[in-house]
């Protein structure tokens, strides 16, 4: 695979991307009381306000310095698409005129009352999965950890609620953009503001070893994802470039050494390709590689999109994939395709113009 672009402060660090620390060092300065800190980082991370003029407690000489040193980059919220299961995909315009995405996941189950958002870390993608739309757009450039929060307060202030569980599953390989990922993992946990338990923010990764290691040295840890796909190097490979730097052994010991609180399971993503990596033999050797993590496996039937030659396989296929691993003890799970009519399932997000343009 080509190198992957190094990272680069190429998004704008605005005032959304300051942490509690930073806002506090900058109020001193401008000579006012340590508090101004923690009144601006609720107004914008508690409220989720999108101008300077709504801090109406902020004095305006003090609003008048942030606008200066640290303007509030805009993320226009351009179309919103529902789906026929009430999934809603949120397209964003960013400040310099790129477009990424978000999405809304109700539960299936109303009672369980929980509502599930997927966001973005970059536009586009650099990894170049086969099976993923986001990868035929190529790598634009990394979110700022300012626009990576935006999307959770837009979509809250759509949704009327806010979502309970956070997933960095939208465009781009989050652990790429791993500075402002991270940055925005700790705006979004911070007592201030949101307040996201560490425990309902998840962040996937198509194997990028050395950040996995880097990752789960935070304290707290969010919850990992592995999208893995295959259960040989030549089929991984073949769908997941990465797989040459970082092949299974190395990534499988990666997730064994990330650290689990008590309860905690590193998720492991299996897109089913028919006649990839579907087969039987396949099923009995994802056991065996997992052995020694506590793990659970999301099974993810193929949503296709226009370009690559897969195909989804059968419903009786993958219930008997599911059963080989449910028979060797494996906590498996089928994912149900949410939001597929609207390309908002998993791997769909392209960006791509709407048929149809729904505000809801």
């Amino acid at each position: 695979m080509t190198a992957l672009p190094a990272p680069a402060a190429d998004a704008p660090r605005d005032l959304r991307a300051l942490l509690p620390d930073e806002l506090t060092a900058f109020v001193k300065a401008a000579g006012e009381p340590a508090y101004r800190a923690e009144q601006i980082f609720r107004w914008l991370h508690g409220h989720g306000v999108e101008t300077l003029d709504g801090m109406t407690n902020v004095p305006a000489a003090l609003r008048a310095a942030l606008e200066q040193a640290h303007p509030l980059t805009p993320l226009a919220q351009e179309v919103v698409q529902t789906a026929h299961d009430g999934t809603r995909k949120l397209r964003f315009r960013t400040h310099d005129g790129r477009a990424i995405e978000a999405v809304l996941i109700p539960d299936e189950d109303v009672a369980r009352n929980k509502l599930t958002l997927c966001i973005s870390s970059q536009v586009g993608c650099a990894i170049d999965c086969a099976f993923c739309a986001t990868a035929t757009l190529g790598f634009g450039r990394h979110l700022g950890a300012g626009e990576i929060v935006a999307q959770v307060y837009q979509a809250t202030a759509l949704a009327g609620r806010r979502p309970t569980n956070l997933v960095f599953m939208g465009m781009g390989e989050p652990l790429h953009n791993f500075d402002n990922v991270t940055r925005a993992l700790a705006l979004l946990e911070h007592q201030w503001g949101a307040g996201f338990s560490p425990r309902r923010l998840t962040v996937s990764t198509a194997g990028l070893v050395p950040a996995i290691e880097k990752l789960g040295a935070l304290k707290p840890a969010p919850n990992l994802a592995i999208s893995l796909n295959a259960t040989t190097d030549d089929v991984r490979t073949r769908i997941m470039p990465i797989n040459k730097r970082w092949p299974i052994a190395a990534l499988l010991d990666a997730a064994r050494r990330f650290p689990l609180s008590h309860g905690r399971r590193v998720t492991f993503e299996y897109v089913l390709l028919a006649g990839v990596n579907d087969s039987d033999a396949d099923a009995d050797r994802l056991p065996r590689l997992l052995r020694g993590i506590p793990a659970k496996v999301n099974l993810i039937p193929w949503n296709p999109f226009n370009g690559p030659a897969f195909s989804r396989p059968s419903a009786e296929r993958i219930r008997t994939f599911q059963e080989r691993l449910r028979t060797a003890d494996v906590a498996v799970y089928i994912r149900s395709p949410r939001g597929d009519d609207i390309d908002a399932a998993c791997g769909q997000l392209a960006a791509r113009e709407p048929l149809v343009s729904i505000r809801a």
